[in-house]
């Protein structure tokens, strides 16, 4: 048996309908897409694990199936569970602190980010690596 098409472009869409939600910025949203992320990568575990065989206990190593991939699948499903579990006991704090389940902009992030980009000389490839001595002594002071 082949890998058919259908799996492929089931997978991708998953992929990318999970990367899209992730994107967003309500929390239920996230959990959403992290949950088609998982679904989407243990999709990917079995396509790519080969065509289906005898089971791996035999007396024969002829044209067994490779347990690999069921084993890592079982894991990733047990990794999604547990990570979509804490992602729900944090919907449900920031639900009941709140009453909001968007994401708030932090103005301290925004902030930095402003000073980073004012900072950056515009012929500068790299401003982490600026050596000047006062600048240094700035951040060591803003820290």
């Amino acid at each position: 048996m082949t890998v058919t098409l259908v799996l492929v472009i089931a997978m991708a869409v998953l992929f990318s309908c999970g990367v899209y939600l992730l994107l967003e910025r309500s929390l239920t949203r996230m959990l959403l897409g992290f949950l088609l992320l998982g679904n989407a990568l243990n999709l990917l575990l079995l396509v790519m694990s080969g065509a289906a065989g005898k089971p791996p206990i035999g007396k024969s190593a002829e044209g067994i199936t490779d347990p690999l991939p069921q084993a890592f699948a079982l894991t990733a499903i047990v990794i999604t569970f547990a990570v979509s579990a804490f992602l729900l006991a944090l919907i449900h704090r920031s639900w009941k602190l709140s009453r909001a389940d968007e994401v708030e902009v932090d103005e301290a992030d925004v902030a930095i980010g402003r000073r980073r980009d004012d900072d950056a000389d515009p012929g500068d490839d790299d401003p982490e690596l600026d050596t000047d001595p006062e600048s240094a002594q700035q951040e060591e002071n803003a820290r």
